[in-house]
Formats: structure tokens, sequence, C-alpha cells
């Protein structure tokens, strides 16, 4: 006999309702992952489909975590990606066609190199953890949960973060 109360994902409106309630934390995890909104679109969009094709082997209660897999799956993917178009750029830049002064664009660099060092030194873990306590507001069980951790790793990781970045930002000076 089967059980009554449990929801099936795969029902139009327990999936409408599942994706309201999901979507937007699963994109803004997917921005401060890797920093681009619109590829962050791209793949939250893309998790609820699969998430959808695949509604009869997930369970209701496996359907956040879930669609959090195949999110950090696709942006892992999409940053090794970045990185080799990054690579690509960078040994075939040509000339600065702005119009802004030499100035401003030495500054703008300067800040550039120095921010991302401080962020580098960030391992991956800490910079999203960091990220969405910090710009989203998540509460660190709300982000144990997204990311499929402790607590207590969370927190470890945001104190991380918080060493390495006060560390960074005396050098800076």
């Amino acid at each position: 006999m089967e059980n009554t109360d449990s929801k099936c994902i795969c029902e139009e409106l327990v999936f409408s309702g599942f994706f309201k309630a999901n979507v937007k934390s699963l994109r803004n995890y997917l921005y401060f992952k890797f920093g681009n909104e619109e590829k962050a679109n791209d793949i939250t969009q893309d998790a609820f489909i699969k998430l959808w094709e695949n509604c009869k082997n997930v369970p209701f209660e496996k359907a956040k975590s879930y669609i959090y897999t195949i999110a950090n799956n696709a942006s892992l993917n999409e940053i090794a990606h970045q990185k080799v178009v990054l690579k690509y750029v960078q040994n075939n830049t040509g000339k600065d066609r702005t119009n802004l002064s030499p100035e401003f664009l030495i500054e703008e660099e300067e800040f550039k190199q120095k921010l991302e060092k401080a962020m580098s030194k960030l391992t991956e873990a800490q910079r999203t953890a960091f990220l969405l306590h910090r710009i989203e507001g998540k509460k660190y069980h709300e982000i144990a949960d997204m990311l499929g951790i402790t607590i207590k790793a969370v927190e470890k990781r945001i104190h991380g973060a918080l060493l390495t970045l006060r560390v960074e930002i005396e050098q800076i000076k």
C-alpha cells in the first residue's frame, strides 16, 4: 500500500511550488559561486529541467539536494571552461580600445589585481559560504542545507574566509 501523504515531484502543482520556493535561492547560490548572472540563470533553468526530466527517479525529499548537485556540477564545468577562455584571452590580448584616461585605467587595473589576489586566497568553499551569508543573508543552517554540509563546516568556512580577507586587506593598504 502506497503512502498517500508523500508528495510526488512529478505532479505539476508540486513541481511548480517547489520551483517557486527554490529558484531564487539556487540562482543566487550559482551567481555567488562564479559571478555571472546570465550563466547563473541558465544553469538554474537547466537544473530544474533535469529535475523535471528525472522526476520519477527523485523523491520529493531529495529534490532540493538533487538540483543543487546538478547546479554545482554544471557550475564547476562552466568554471573550467571560463579558465580556458581566460587563458586564451590572456595569451591573445589586443589593443585596449577605450576612451578612459590612462591614470584611471592604471588605478582600475591595480585595484582589480589586489581584489583578485585577496579573493584568490579564499577557497571556493569559503568564497561560496561567505557570499551566501554576507551578501544573500542566508543563515548558517540554510547554507548547510544548500551545500550538503554541517552547520559547523559552514561556520569554519566563513571564519576562514574572514581571517584570510583580513590578512589580505591589511596588505593592500
